[in-house]
């Protein structure tokens, strides 16, 4: 996106207006950072429950006979095993093995499939699928225009959906969908999020975006739903020791560098792309373990940001890729990438580097908050 292109806008953008919102440039889209506190709106999520605009996310729409072979071929996971209702996490990975995004990957009938990407690499991904189709019986179809993506994330969602729909949520898992109808307006249903709460995500039509917004406000005001921004779903995802891209992702990264080889199926059927560099990944993680993601908690006040390296005994032994103020902790916390050797929980002596100054940091497996089930 160059710096003289407009930004695009949501159909909810006259209403994030209209509510007081600090926009912000994301990805080439002008989206809400914060209503009001970050803080409150981060606290509404975990305790009772939040409403997010994610409609800049990138829908990508795979059909035809061969669209579970193709997918197969494109990513790294066994797009095919999934059934119909479902979804998996996934990735798309260069012929070098690096990430070129994460995905999930909804079956939403026997032949069609939607592959949802983040914002900021969503052309890249529709480019490399589409590249990818040569030779499949599969059709690769841009829906980003086609969906508005509203999602309603906490403990007191499913509460709140179910006063506007009959669709079957108590039957829903997680990482499924299912189409239904929520205040009237026709929605894809999917119990997915990036909270690390119990919620929903609500694909609809944008001229329907507005009507479900203000309705799922009404719903949920006497249990304490406030709308949030994107400044909270990052302290959000990152006390729940989920991976962004651009942080924790990169294509100088290869999922098992990532700690996340878990995704990669070898087991499948036939070749895909990036197979081979994947396959020596994964060896060189068993014989030489690759640096490892871990939780970082300050002790002192002082926040750690992405960039800053992680130090022990004088030397260099990581870098944190994600830091923030946690709500929920009461304290700073980061995701690093650290040697192998001080990725133990408790390792003693790490600190951050924070301009010059080594701040003491208490190492800790991932995540750093986990709901109560």
């Amino acid at each position: 996106m160059s710096s003289s292109s407009p930004l695009r806008r949501t159909a909810l953008d006259a209403l994030h207006r209209s509510l007081g919102a600090t926009m912000t440039d994301f990805a080439g889209w002008d989206m809400p950072l914060r209503y009001g506190s970050e803080r409150d709106e981060h606290v509404a999520v975990r305790t009772k429950a939040g409403l997010f605009d994610l409609s800049h996310m990138g829908e990508i729409t795979v059909t035809g006979p061969e669209a579970d072979r193709f997918l197969n071929h494109a990513l790294v996971g066994d797009i095919a095993s999934v059934r119909v209702g479902r979804a998996r996490y996934t990735m798309i990975c260069q012929e070098d093995g690096g990430i070129l995004d994460d995905l999930i990957v909804y079956r939403l009938a026997e032949n069609e499939y939607m592959v949802v990407a983040n914002a900021s690499n969503a052309q890249v991904v529709l480019d490399a699928l589409t590249e990818r189709a040569a030779g499949f019986a599969a059709a690769v179809r841009d829906d980003r225009d086609a969906y508005a993506l509203i999602a309603v994330q906490g403990p007191e969602s499913p509460g709140i959906l179910k006063s506007l729909t009959d669709a079957d949520l108590d039957g829903l898992k997680y990482y499924a969908g299912l189409p239904g109808t929520v205040a009237g307006v026709p929605a894809l249903i999917a119990r997915t999020g990036y909270t690390g709460e119990d919620g929903f995500e609500l694909f609809v039509a944008p001229e329907h975006a507005e009507k479900l917004w203000q309705a799922l406000t009404e719903a949920g005001a006497p249990v304490g739903l406030v709308p949030c921004g994107l400044s909270c779903r990052d302290t959000l995802r990152l006390e729940a020791g989920m991976p962004l891209y651009g942080h924790e992702l990169s294509t100088s990264l290869t999922p098992f560098d990532a700690g996340l080889g878990r995704v990669v199926k070898f087991e499948k059927e036939g070749d895909f792309v990036g197979r081979a560099a994947l396959e020596a990944a994964a060896s060189r993680a068993q014989e030489n373990p690759p640096r490892v993601l871990v939780g970082l908690i300050a002790e002192g006040r002082r926040v750690p940001r992405a960039g800053y390296p992680v130090v022990a005994g004088g030397e260099v032994i990581g870098e944190v890729t994600s830091g923030a103020p946690s709500p929920t902790l009461g304290r700073p916390i980061a995701m690093a990438y650290v040697d192998a050797g001080h990725s133990a929980p408790g390792t003693p002596g790490v600190g951050v580097d924070i301009r010059g100054s080594h701040e003491p940091h208490e190492v800790v497996a991932l995540p750093f908050y986990k709901r109560r089930k």
